[in-house]
């Protein structure tokens, strides 16, 4: 194939190889070429079953990006002996046509360049959410969700990457990746099972990388080069399909996309399979990348680099297995940025408590687990649709209230049992629920801290008020108001280092800092 390389690789155009294409980039236009491979996991074997790879990757990828994926276009022979894309010749291969984005938009180049921002993350979760809830999800997805089905693809990837695992690793350290994986698997805790009953088993991606997704300032987001070739690959749980986002580069946003995707899918029991997924997708990507190194056909740069990449992903997939270090550490290194708390913040209706839990969240790359959207999922309704009624009744009864704060307690623990902080929003307008909230970060063995946000009676009714003139999370409205206050109890039973009063009539950055203020005690105790 090296003379189809060199005919279509004419002026103006670069060729990019990788370890199952080459790719040809002219000014505005993209061809990928697929390499002659048989490999336990794909088979382009011949220039039909080329073809067919081609047009389920048009087909799978306009999912994501169909303005991208132009076509599929035949690669023919003229009569000098020259391949040419297109033409009158006979059809001898074939490549996906695209049409090219700038390599500035790229999620990547902006990372390195310091431009992927907390808001970008929170972008691109908000889409790949949507994505997700619009795939397939059916009894044939639903068979990739099993243990058995997790295991073979398990053990496959450990079978075939083990010697090159060891290679850039210590044997030992090979083999704990391979324990920690295997042993993963046979944990009831895991609850695969339960994934599938949820339908968190879907037609997904299955390389959701940095370098395949771009943003434009301010506009639309695409996500390129899906799994064609192999729906094993394709049909996966939600939470391995994001792992690939939250395994790598800087953990800070890495967190902090995990948390936003967490909170717009209503998935918190993904944490506790992320640390398994992340460390099985690395270990994918070490695989790959040490295949591309031991290629003798690769270019030497190209090979020098991967070797580098496998090493890296190989450690990734041994530092995974390990839940996050509880100290925090630099914004590119580690596995957290926080160590795990869980914060609970609270008031009176329009006293300004989700504005600061959300704040809360984002300082500390922690999800936001809220009452509010916890209700709505509960009652199978929209986030900013009304379920309200005459105060305490119907979908705000007590029993329902209760079923609520059952399921918030469950999904902040799975949470801090993953090693990681938590934010809840919430009332806790009871001291019994309050106490749960306590009781929950004394059985995780972190530290607690109840922020009761306060404002005047007058600021909370305009701030109702405005609430009426558009959608929202909350159903709180001003009739609510004087029965919310009455049924206030004081926070009387917290010690005065685990309960902290805001007012949120002033500049939330103050409110934020003196939040800050009073964690950074807590999980930094004086020796």
């Amino acid at each position: 194939m090296g003379s189809l390389r060199e005919d279509l690789c004419g002026a103006g155009v670069e060729m990019v190889e990788t370890h199952i294409s080459w790719v040809f980039l002219a000014e505005r236009e993209v061809w990928k070429v697929k390499k002659p491979l048989l490999l336990p996991f794909l088979d382009f074997s011949t220039a039909e079953k080329r073809r067919m790879a081609c047009e389920a990757e048009v087909e799978l990828n306009r999912r994501l990006a169909p303005d991208v994926y132009l076509g599929v276009v035949p690669i023919t022979l003229d009569s000098s002996g020259r391949h040419r894309l297109g033409g009158s010749g006979a059809a001898v291969d074939w490549a996906v046509h695209m049409a090219r984005l700038s390599e500035a938009d790229r999620a990547d180049v902006r990372l390195g360049d310091g431009r992927l921002t907390a808001s970008d993350l929170k972008r691109i979760a908000e889409r790949i959410v949507d994505f997700h809830q619009r795939a397939r999800s059916d009894d044939q997805t639903a068979r990739f969700g099993s243990v058995a089905a997790i295991t073979e693809n398990v053990k496959e990837n450990l079978d075939q990457g083990g010697p090159a695992a060891s290679r850039y690793l210590s044997e030992a350290e090979a083999d704990v990746i391979e324990a920690g994986q295997m042993g993963f698997l046979s944990d009831p805790s895991a609850a695969f099972e339960d994934r599938v009953e949820g339908g968190r088993v879907l037609e997904g991606h299955g390389d959701l990388r940095l370098d395949h997704i771009y943003l434009e300032e301010g506009g639309a987001i695409r996500i390129l080069d899906c799994i064609e070739f192999n729906e094993r690959f394709r049909f996966l749980d939600a939470c391995s399909d994001v792992a690939f986002l939250s395994m790598d580069r800087r953990r800070d946003l890495a967190e902090y996309f995990l948390a936003c995707y967490a909170r717009q899918s209503n998935d918190y029991d993904l944490y506790r399979l992320v640390g398994f997924y992340e460390s099985y997708r690395a270990y994918v990507r070490g695989k790959v990348n040490a295949m591309l190194a031991d290629d003798a056909g690769a270019a030497a740069v190209v090979r020098e680099r991967a070797a580098e990449e496998a090493q890296r992903y190989y450690r990734l997939a041994l530092d995974s297995l390990a839940k996050p270090n509880p100290s925090p550490a630099p914004t590119s290194a580690g596995r957290r940025a926080v160590p795990s708390v869980l914060l609970a913040v609270g008031g009176i209706v329009a006293s300004g408590k989700s504005t600061v839990a959300d704040r809360a969240g984002t300082e500390m790359m922690a999800p936001v687990v809220s009452s509010d959207r916890t209700r709505k999922c509960l009652l199978g309704a929209e986030p900013t649709t009304s379920v309200s009624s005459e105060p305490w009744t119907n979908a705000y009864a007590s029993e329902v209230t209760e079923r609520v704060y059952q399921e918030v307690l469950r999904r902040a623990r799975c949470v801090l049992e993953s090693g990681r902080p938590v934010v809840i929003d919430a009332s806790f307008r009871s001291r019994t629920h309050r106490e749960a909230a306590r009781r929950l970060a004394e059985a995780a063995g972190v530290p607690f801290l109840f922020v009761e946000c306060r404002v005047a009676e007058e600021v909370c009714r305009e701030r109702l008020l405005r609430r009426d003139r558009g959608p929202s999370v909350s159903d709180a409205r001003l009739g609510l108001m004087d029965d919310f206050i009455a049924s206030w109890e004081p926070v009387d039973e917290l010690e005065s280092a685990e309960h902290l009063v805001l007012d949120t009539s002033g500049s939330l950055e103050a409110n934020v800092e003196l939040v800050r203020s009073r964690f950074q005690p807590l999980v930094h105790p004086t020796p």
